[in-house]
């Protein structure tokens, strides 16, 4: 939800059978289009941005698939552009890592620009346009890991575990509830709801010692002997917007040091490239930022 009202991406790092579909078929549901968002394309009969889309990535995927192409109608003897399945609220980009260079490349441009170029033609995507992408944490055969440049357009990565047992006694003991009401639920809002919130995002107060925090771990994690990538000036402008949406999401008007903590490793663990002897990359990471937050706790006493 933070990355949602940050307007980034969210990479999730999962293993199969996790519920990344469900979860992600949901808050596709839970989000209504309206008016505002069909002016794109006033000339079409029907909305090509659907609230849900899932992309199913496999090795032989060209760029055409998830985009669109362009389809010659023999009839009135021109093409027309028939919009790829990347036109959506929310597209989840199911095992992102298992297609190749050129469709990653084609996708980037979606989750940079939020935009598609066809045939030197560019169309706009949504501006609620939010990427779900997941990838196996563990199964590495047949697939292309995602480079650096992809990985830095992802506002967060989140990794998911199994559930504890009792968690996973109640998904067995009400799974039929769960699958017909993940299927029938209706909206809680509007796109405009959410584009709202976003602009709401944005006036969240980061006073100047908290972004002073938020520059020194940028600054240190290049030059760092234990790092062999440190984290870009984009790097610390996506950890700010999610410093500003976790605040939101806790219902406050200022961030602290607390949602820069929470915050801080799911913004930057996978934008850093740590060598082989820094051990846990959390653990390095956490022992990196540590003067900076405490420095930032003696002055706001």
């Amino acid at each position: 939800m933070s990355a949602l009202i940050a307007d980034g991406h969210v990479l999730l790092e999962d293993y199969p059978g996790s519920g990344k579909t469900t979860l992600s078929k949901t808050l596709g549901r839970l989000i209504s289009g309206d008016d505002a968002g069909r002016t794109q394309y006033p000339s079409l009969a029907t909305d090509p941005i659907v609230p849900f889309r899932r992309i199913q990535f496999t090795p032989d995927m060209l760029p055409g698939d998830v985009l669109g192409v362009n389809v010659f109608d023999p009839k009135s003897g021109q093409f027309h552009f028939m919009h790829g399945p990347v036109f959506a609220h929310v597209v989840l980009a199911d095992e992102i890592n298992r297609t190749g260079p050129k469709v990653q490349a084609a996708f980037l441009e979606c989750m940079a620009e939020k935009q598609v170029t066809m045939d030197n033609v560019t169309r706009p995507l949504d501006q609620l346009f939010f990427v779900l992408g997941t990838q196996n944490p563990l199964d590495i055969a047949g697939t292309y890991p995602l480079p650096q440049v992809q990985l830095d357009r992802f506002l967060l990565k989140i990794p998911m575990s199994y559930v504890d047992s009792e968690t996973e006694r109640e998904i067995l003991e009400n799974h039929s509830t769960i699958k017909e009401t993940s299927s029938t639920i209706h909206p809680v809002c509007s796109r405009s709801d959410i584009l709202v919130a976003r602009h709401a995002c944005e006036s969240i107060h980061v006073n100047d010692q908290l972004r002073e925090a938020m520059v020194g771990i940028v600054q240190a994690t290049r030059g760092n002997p234990l790092i062999q990538f440190g984290a870009s000036t984009r790097a610390a402008l996506m950890l700010q917007s999610a410093v500003k949406a976790w605040a939101l999401v806790n219902n406050r008007d200022h961030a602290t040091e607390d949602d820069l903590r929470y915050m801080a490793p799911f913004v930057l663990l996978h934008r850093l490239r740590f060598h082989a002897g820094a051990g846990d990359a959390q653990k390095a990471l956490e022992t990196l930022m540590q003067p900076m937050i405490e420095q930032l706790v003696r002055k706001s006493l």
